[in-house]
């Protein structure tokens, strides 16, 4: 319905502003994100491929600590990150003062230092903390991989740089493509960091012609346009890994011998190990938890206290609907084994491919015309006026949440649900059981860790989602992320900061959770294809 609506909103007229925008706007800011996401794109693939590498193949002083700390920067928002970093490089911030205290510079016209306000600042920013989708997907194709390409390569008398480079690294690209994809898609919604930055994106376009230009129509062009770039890169995210597939051998195997580093190059692993999660994580949490020191009080401030309780509502709810939701659909395709039904599935966890603006525009509609259509109706039977019964309570935005962020319960559910014998079915079915009695006495039973931790994640997920919270959120309604951006607009830093802390501290537990569960699994998954299926032991020891 949202892309629907989007798609019959764009066909109307937009009083001669689309020529406009097509003229004027719209190149410039396809060619800024174009390089927004090229640039995204390399580097993270680069940091997360080299941590990666590094963790899975190599020894040296806290690989262990690593293996999960590089996932971490997961818990910060960008337009969390791009609001420390502007603090902290800016030119009264610590990094500068410290610059012209040490050389005795009195100007800035005295030394030349980089604009983070700029497309390069926000590269980094956004690289900084998008990095771990390429990290995690290709630390599990590194984990997965046999020993024997790679023995066979060693025996060649191939060096461990070019055993990455012509073996290691081919027989991953299908892994890398899916965590670049993702990173980029996260680059495409983001609209708090490119805002703050004034970076002239496709998702800024669309938020400044809503909001400032008051143009919907306008906005939903620009939106359809922007979807033509989300699914040409689902199409070359598919295309990339089309031709890309490798079978393992099913016999025995043992896990690939790893390299123990020494001297400078366990240094520089240590290093290229250690900045990913000091520029993601440890500076921007350190200058939150700085700041927030000065406003303690903010504590006990109604305004802050109403905006936690909003943002835990709306997450709560919609988390809630989102696992029922994601089970209702897993459980009917494992029930009817129908092609019907598992395309149906497929469109619902589509959602996490569009963008929060381009979701926003397209559920404004419908929404609004039903709010206005039943006021109308109550009006004229009861003499009764609901208002914006849905678009002034909230359930846009969680409708919106719950487009989203399906994506994610869904997989997780999915992939618990395969774990479960469908021995377990036909022997409930044996017994008299219905399928309503089956879900609800065998299988949540047995998914009950799945679904808490699905709750966890699209939780955390929604209470830092921005902008369709920006542009749905009913009058005079605030959570923890719209407060962070207003404070942020009004380069009110330390007002920003205890919120922010309080987004960044929430996030943390899903993303330990998630360092946790995906270690263990992708090594016990080896573990198992190393021994032929006996029970393992660990595939990779600690340090």
């Amino acid at each position: 319905m949202p892309l629907a609506s989007l798609a019959l909103l764009a066909s109307g007229s937009s009083e001669g502003l689309w020529g406009h925008l097509a003229s004027t706007v719209l190149p410039g800011a396809l060619a800024t994100t174009f390089w927004l996401m090229l640039g995204v794109g390399l580097v993270t693939t680069v940091v997360g491929v080299t941590t990666a590498w590094l963790v899975t193949m190599c020894r040296f002083p806290g690989r262990g600590l690593f293996d999960w700390a590089l996932l971490v920067p997961l818990a910060v928002p960008t337009y969390i990150i791009a609001i420390a970093y502007v603090e902290v490089l800016q030119y009264a911030g610590p990094v500068q003062s410290a610059v012209r205290a040490l050389f005795g510079f009195s100007s800035p016209r005295e030394y030349w230092f980089p604009e983070i306000r700029s497309l390069g600042g926000a590269i980094f920013v956004l690289s900084a903390v998008l990095y771990p989708y390429v990290y995690l997907t290709a630390r599990a194709s590194f984990l997965l991989q046999s020993a024997g390409p790679l023995d066979v390569a060693r025996t060649l008398g191939a060096t461990p740089l070019r055993l990455f480079l012509r073996v290691a690294l081919p027989m991953s690209r299908p892994a890398i493509a899916v965590g670049v994809s993702l990173a980029l898609m996260e680059c495409l919604n983001d609209i708090g960091a490119v805002t703050f930055f004034g970076v002239k994106t496709l998702t800024f376009s669309i938020y400044d012609t809503w909001l400032n230009r008051s143009n919907l129509t306008g906005a939903a062009q620009l939106a359809c346009a922007m979807l033509v770039v989300v699914f040409a890169l689902l199409t070359l995210e598919r295309r990339a890994r089309a031709r890309q597939r490798f079978d393992q051998n099913r016999g025995k195997q043992h896990a690939p011998t790893p390299y123990r580093l020494t001297g400078w190059r366990a240094a520089g692993a240590l290093v290229a190990c250690s900045l990913p999660v000091l520029l993601g994580f440890v500076v921007p949490a350190s200058l939150l938890i700085e700041r927030s020191t000065r406003r303690l009080e903010m504590l006990a401030d109604p305004d802050f206290l109403a905006a936690a309780a909003n943002s835990a509502l709306l997450a709560g709810i919609a988390s809630l609907v989102i696992v029922a939701l994601a089970v209702v659909l897993v459980f009917a395709v494992r029930l009817r084994k129908s092609g019907r039904l598992r395309l149906a599935a497929r469109i619902a966890a589509i959602g996490y491919a569009v963008p929060g603006t381009v979701l926003a525009v397209g559920i404004l509609i419908p929404l609004a015309r039903f709010d206005n259509g039943l006021d109308a109706l109550m009006e004229q039977l009861f003499g009764i006026s609901t208002g914006l019964l849905l678009l002034g309570s909230g359930t846009g935005l969680i409708y919106a949440y719950v487009v989203r962020f399906i994506a994610v319960a869904h997989g997780q559910i999915e992939d618990g649900f395969g774990k479960i014998s469908p021995n377990l079915d036909m022997a409930a079915r044996t017994l008299g059981r219905q399928s309503g009695r089956i879900l609800g006495e065998v299988h949540l039973p047995l998914l009950q860790p799945v679904l808490l931790s699905a709750l966890l994640i699209t939780f955390v997920d929604c209470m830092k989602e921005l902008p369709a919270t920006i542009l749905l959120r009913p009058f005079n309604f605030d959570t923890l992320a719209t407060t962070v951006f207003e404070a942020a607009s009004r380069e009110a830093f330390e007002d920003a900061a205890l919120p922010a802390l309080t987004i960044v501290v929430l996030g943390l537990a899903p993303v330990i959770l998630l360092a946790r569960t995906s270690a263990q699994t992708f090594r016990t998954r080896a573990s198992r294809r190393t021994t032929g299926g006996q029970t393992p032991g660990p595939l990779i020891p600690g340090p």
